[in-house]
């Protein structure tokens, strides 16, 4: 429903949420954890539930959006919910393009057969690493064990939650950042730029925790002021996720599917974010007692290789209308090869009405 101009803030709006959702969720645990008796954990595991309740009333109220009354036969009724959308009652032009990109998807019979098919190898591609590398960037185990990671540098009960609510605080801040700039500065920009400053802020943080525990776990007498650098740094690491591979490895995906392999590319997306997500979460404290502070230097690694997949493979989609992107394949020095005129007779489709609709060309 978004306008493209608007397209990559309104999208980001979803990760903002999940960053208000983890700061909300560590400030909770950091006073249930002041409750007398120790059993403020139950509350904390119980808590969850109240996110559940709201997801579930939320689901029988959220409303439909045009495109999918459309597809449903509901003609008139998507009409009616695309003019208060749009806040006009010209909505003619773009609702006829709508009602011809439905037919159109309707006549896709095999979306996961056609995922295979040669012109969608630059999709299957994004639609595999980018969830993938999302994960291998090692954020979750950074939100996921806050607590835990910081009490192993040295601090105490109270004050490695208190780290994770700052590192939560960070992580809202910086997703502000992204719906800021995302649109003017590009995606690539914000993908290398977060990519860089990861990759240096984890090489920092492992030669600290190196240098102080070596391999034995010890840090002996640690210095206030040495934990604080640490904290500082896996701060900055945070932020630098949190306005590039956090919300972009949601949003670039959900832009550059065509209509008609959308949803089978999309599943495969949250499928391979939902895989990787359990899977990192699994083996991190196993890796933390054996690799120790090569456990960051384990997930630079990764972060370097997804900076260098991004610069060379993943064309600026920035501006582009959904049902143009395939013309970004084509000019792609390396994607060209898989994606040819040929598949696109029709030379794509271009927005109309300030960019609101698609519009055949």
């Amino acid at each position: 429903m978004a306008p493209y101009r608007y397209r990559g803030a309104l999208n980001i709006g979803f990760q903002l949420s999940i960053t208000v959702g983890i700061l909300i969720a560590n400030v909770l645990n950091y006073f249930f954890n002041k409750i007398d008796g120790g059993w403020g954990w139950r509350l904390s595991l119980g808590g969850a539930m109240v996110p559940a309740l709201i997801i579930t009333v939320g689901s029988l109220i959220l409303p439909d959006t045009p495109n999918s009354m459309i597809e449903r036969g509901q003609t008139e009724e998507a009409k009616a919910k695309l003019k208060r959308i749009r806040g006009v009652d010209d909505v003619d032009e773009e609702f006829r393009d709508l009602v011809a990109a439905s037919d159109a998807s309707k006549l896709v019979e095999h979306p996961w057969g056609n995922l295979l098919q040669r012109k969608y190898r630059p999709h299957l591609t994004m639609a595999i690493l980018i969830p993938f590398f999302q994960q291998l960037t090692g954020i979750n185990v950074i939100m996921f064990y806050a607590p835990v990671l910081f009490n192993t540098i040295g601090f105490e009960d109270d004050a490695s939650l208190m780290s994770a609510v700052i590192t939560g605080a960070v992580n809202v801040g910086a997703t502000l950042v992204s719906i800021y700039g995302v649109d003017k500065w590009g995606r690539r920009f914000l993908f290398l730029e977060g990519g860089v400053q990861m990759l240096i802020c984890q090489a920092i943080v492992a030669a600290c925790i190196g240098a102080r525990f070596g391999t034995n776990g010890d840090p002996g007498d640690l210095p206030k002021w040495y934990a604080v650098v640490v904290v500082l740094f896996i701060c900055i690491y945070v932020a630098g996720f949190a306005w590039s591979w956090g919300p972009l490895g949601w949003l670039v995906p959900s832009e550059i599917f065509p209509l008609e392999i959308r949803s089978a590319a999309q599943s495969i997306n949250v499928s391979v974010n939902m895989l990787f997500t359990f899977a990192v979460a699994q083996v991190f404290l196993t890796m933390l007692c054996h690799l120790k502070f090569g456990l960051f230097l384990f997930f630079a690694f990764f972060v370097l290789i997804m900076s260098i997949f991004v610069y060379f493979f993943l064309p600026e989609t920035k501006g582009i209308p959904i049902e143009e992107m395939n013309q970004v394949w084509k000019t792609h020095w390396y994607w060209s090869r898989f994606v040819e005129d040929l598949d696109y007779p029709n030379g794509g489709m271009e927005m109309s009405k300030g960019g609101q609709g698609p519009k055949n060309v």
